[in-house]
């Protein structure tokens, strides 16, 4: 099937497909709802989204279904594209050019916390990572009214994480891999603070720890005093081991 794309395509769509499979794997789903989304270069502004109707374990690199800001079908596809998904994904990437992939979910963990006055809070280590660096976004009904674009954009500003106020989580990247770790951890992080409130009184870390490791997790080498190291190559090494998952286990996403 790669003979049908330029390498650079077909390099995203193995990507993304490799991302659908790890959030199956990793129990992230939600049927054959929710969605991932990667813009391909050009300035056709054309991306790649899943093919609903399809779990996410049955996702290949050849089935994703390519797409236009106007939710127009730019190549021949069997399956259509999930309007809720469209609506979410097209006002992201149109309004953020850094914003090369967008991954939203629906997970037990995610969407209680999104029910949480307090939004994510400043738990454990993990949740650091996006200390002060979380988005909210109200609730308005299911995404299909475009009027909403406008607001979750507004709402988005220029973070890459947002808690989808009773509803889900959504993350974006520069890259498959930076949305997908972003997501892995933000989820774990809700997981954290859910088992963390059930055990009683929480002790958070003062403010000032917090904004440092935020900078550790986010900006690695930048300001690091004598005596202390750093960890630029994480995300790197972290996406490769998971990719040598897949190969294992669910090979079958790069056709």
């Amino acid at each position: 099937m790669e003979h049908l794309y330029s390498q650079e395509e077909w390099q995203l769509r193995q990507e993304l497909a490799a991302c659908y499979r790890l959030i199956a794997h990793y129990r992230m789903t939600d049927l054959i709802s929710t969605h991932i989304s990667v813009r391909l270069p050009g300035p056709e502004h054309h991306f790649l989204i899943n093919p609903y109707g399809l779990f996410f374990e049955e996702i290949t690199a050849s089935n994703l279904v390519k797409i236009d800001l106007d939710g127009n079908k730019v190549q021949d596809s069997a399956y259509p594209v999930n309007p809720a998904g469209f609506v979410i994904h097209s006002a992201i990437h149109r309004a953020r050019e850094d914003a090369q992939c967008v991954l939203h979910t629906h997970t037990r963990a995610g969407c209680a916390v999104a029910a949480q006055e307090g939004g994510l809070l400043p738990v454990n280590q993990i949740s650091l990572e996006f200390y002060g660096r979380v988005a909210y976004h109200d609730y308005e009904g299911i995404a299909l009214n475009f009027s909403e674009q406008q607001r979750l954009v507004e709402d988005l500003g220029n973070k890459s994480v947002m808690i989808l106020r009773n509803h889900g989580l959504l993350t974006v990247g520069d890259s498959v891999k930076q949305a997908f770790l972003r997501m892995y951890y933000l989820e774990k992080a809700c997981e954290i603070q859910l088992a963390a409130q059930a055990g009683g009184t929480l002790r958070l870390p003062p403010d000032e720890v917090c904004r440092r490791t935020e900078q550790q997790f986010n900006e690695p080498g930048k300001d690091v005093p004598e005596g202390e190291l750093s960890d630029p190559d994480a995300v790197q090494f972290a996406w490769a081991a998971l990719l040598r998952l897949l190969d294992r286990i669910a090979p079958e996403y790069k056709l």
